[in-house]
């Protein structure tokens, strides 16, 4: 846990030469389980696709377990938040194995090796069932799995996770995020999983990353999760709400402006 997975320095991202983030740092230990949590807009995906090498920064530095990010051949596995339907007729395990050296050219060839790689992604998720079963055939949350299954190939030790609990409900929530801590730690990966919604991550997580209005700030979710930390990076009077074992972010006046992210009006 002594050495850094990422580390932002002074780092600022446009979408459409406008600011998403503005002037952000921060450093994630290796290891860690980290929830990043924003409403629509705060910039997760921008960010996720910034350490991938996909979109660079316009100011600042970004380092991949000390080395300066670069697009491929990272060990990073990404399951993206758009997830447009892959050809219907594939089998669960095509469409794992369509994602093994994805960063390589030409036609895919699996040796040995990667066969085993692949069967061992699907066992990692428990996807040993869904093998052979045609992927149109499969519900959001089966398909989720094999997702993830396509993002642990090649080993990596940064996995970087775009809302992959989107869709499910509440049970299946907690049950993905229970499986991906466990894989995390058996593999000693460093996870940064955007999220809605705190609570399925809750007792599972080392840190949370919160985004909002350009900022960020990364800390302990006792450290971040608290009225006073919240409304200053909002900028305005924010309230966290504890109901039992839950948390809730609370907007002064009804929660517009905090839009999603675990958010309740502030009712009378």
């Amino acid at each position: 846990m002594s050495s850094a997975a990422v580390q932002v320095s002074g780092v600022t991202l446009l979408r459409q030469q406008r600011p998403v983030l503005d002037n952000i740092s921060f450093t994630i230990p290796a290891g860690s389980f980290v929830g990043v949590l924003g409403g629509n807009g705060a910039g997760k995906t921008t960010l996720f696709r910034t350490l991938l090498g996909l979109e660079k920064p316009s100011a600042g530095q970004i380092w991949i377990e000390g080395q300066p990010t670069q697009k491929g051949r990272m060990s990073i596995g990404y399951m993206p938040q758009v997830r447009g339907m892959v050809a219907a007729q594939l089998s669960g395990w095509s469409m794992v194995a369509a994602a093994q050296q994805g960063w390589k050219w030409g036609l895919p060839f699996y040796n040995e090796k990667a066969r085993t790689d692949i069967d061992a992604a699907l066992a990692a998720v428990d996807a040993q069932d869904l093998a052979s079963c045609p992927v149109g055939s499969l519900s959001g949350g089966e398909r989720q799995r094999l997702m993830l299954a396509q993002a642990l190939l090649d080993n990596p030790r940064i996995l970087l996770l775009d809302e992959p609990l989107a869709s499910l409900d509440p049970a299946r929530m907690r049950e993905t995020a229970e499986r991906i801590y466990a894989l995390a730690q058996a593999r000693g990966m460093t996870v940064l999983m955007s999220t809605h919604d705190i609570n399925p991550l809750m007792g599972l997580m080392d840190h949370v990353l919160y985004m909002a209005h350009g900022k960020a700030v990364l800390g302990r979710v006792e450290d971040v999760m608290t009225t006073q930390t919240l409304s200053a990076l909002y900028g305005a009077p924010v309230e966290v709400v504890r109901a039992g074992n839950r948390l809730f972010v609370v907007a002064e006046g009804g929660g517009a402006s905090l839009q999603s992210c675990m958010c309740v009006g502030h009712g009378a």
